[in-house]
């Protein structure tokens, strides 16, 4: 195998989980707990992808960063700062754009797939 041959990453494969709850400036109801399991980060920096799981509760976002999510499990509203509201359940998948603010909101416990481009 050529030394330079990029290798393909397995999301099965063994990672140590990060831990995190949203800012409490950010909450609006219950206490989310979040854990991320980072499978992939390319080499600039931009591109990352793994899986993310919550618990429920809802706080404010606002989307630096282009964002394609398949809902494993659970269930999740998310809505504009403009009030349009969008329901997502185990099996969806959809993409928060750059530049999105609103609220996510984890009705049952989810876990998503994830892939993030985070421009420059």
């Amino acid at each position: 195998m050529n030394a330079t041959t990029p290798r393909i990453i397995a999301f099965g494969n063994p990672i140590t989980p990060q831990h995190s709850t949203p800012d409490a400036e950010r909450i609006l109801s219950g206490s989310p707990e979040q854990t991320v399991w980072n499978h992939y980060t390319d080499p600039s920096d931009q591109f990352s992808a793994g899986v993310w799981s919550s618990t429920t509760g809802k706080w404010r976002v606002r989307y630096t960063e282009h964002e394609f999510c398949h809902l494993a499990q659970g269930a999740v509203v998310v809505t504009s700062e403009e009030g349009e509201r969008w329901e997502f359940w185990a099996g969806d998948s959809f993409v928060i754009p750059a530049g999105f603010t609103g609220t996510w909101e984890v009705v049952e416990d989810c876990r998503k797939l994830y892939a993030i481009f985070q421009p420059r």
